[in-house]
């Protein structure tokens, strides 16, 4: 068993935040884009910790939409 396979990810990409949650690639962007979903760029990459993914998500179903 990897490491990887233990520990569980601080941040994911925008492709893999759509994957967990259900939402479009484009749907995560637009709300990153309106600031409901903080992310940062690491190189050339976008991120999104996981601790702002379940933020949002949490906040998401409090409010009951998007």
């Amino acid at each position: 068993m990897s490491n990887a396979e233990i520990t569980p990810s601080l941040s994911v990409s925008v492709e893999e935040a759509a994957r967990l949650t259900g939402y479009s690639r484009s749907g995560i962007y637009e709300v990153m884009a309106s600031g409901d979903l903080k992310a940062f760029k690491l190189g050339r990459r976008r991120l999104i910790l996981m601790k702002e993914l379940k933020a949002w998500i949490e906040r998401t179903a409090k409010g009951g939409s998007r």
